[in-house]
């Protein structure tokens, strides 16, 4: 990347940790990933401030473990980041910008079974629930991401654990539910959204 585009990236990414909740203590703003927060002396990050861009908060350093997807806004507390997950972690120790969402122009592709076999269903739109709308399993085994980025939820109602799905990792193909986080232990997604950007 050159320095020009290095300056208008820092633009369109920003957010700002800090170690104790609702914004207090230490603090850094990034515009860029963070792989490991405590090498940035930190020894937690318990509220954030997003003010550009789509970022996904991980629960360990190297971008493993839970994922959290944090849209603008504040988030005081660590509840705010996870409050409607059925696994609740104080922790987040590395972030990194969603760079390809899109929210006007997204696009994915569900299939019933892995390795995009069997039948398929392409959305556009967001969906509380994917058996409200005809997906007739609680599991998506498979996943291509046509264009965009999206955040697919355990349960209806944007609940449970959090998986992110963009169109510049993996080349958008998610084959198994291997390859949806380092947490994800089943392929039970039950509702999905548009990422904000």
């Amino acid at each position: 990347m050159n320095p020009q585009q290095e300056l208008e990236q820092r633009g369109k990414f920003r957010m700002t940790v800090f170690e104790e909740e609702h914004f207090q203590g230490k603090s850094c703003q990034f515009s860029f990933e963070c792989q490991n927060i405590l090498d940035r002396d930190f020894r937690k990050i318990r509220s954030i401030k997003v003010e550009n861009g789509p970022w996904v908060g991980y629960e360990y350093p190297e971008f493993q473990g839970q994922q959290f997807i944090l849209e603008k806004g504040d988030y005081p507390c660590y509840q705010s980041w996870s409050g409607n997950s059925s696994y609740r972690t104080e922790h987040m120790l590395s972030f990194r910008p969603i760079k390809c969402a899109n929210h006007s122009d997204s696009k994915i592709t569900l299939y019933e079974c892995e390795d995009f076999m069997g039948r398929k269903f392409e959305m556009c739109e967001d969906y509380p629930s994917l058996q409200a709308m005809g997906w007739c399993s609680k599991e998506v085994p498979s996943i291509k991401v046509n264009s965009g980025a999206w955040v697919g939820y355990q349960f209806p109602g944007y609940r449970g654990y959090q998986y992110i799905f963009e169109r510049d990792r993996h080349e958008g193909e998610f084959r198994c539910y291997n390859d949806f986080g380092t947490q994800a232990h089943t392929n039970q997604i039950q509702s999905m959204r548009r990422i904000q950007h």
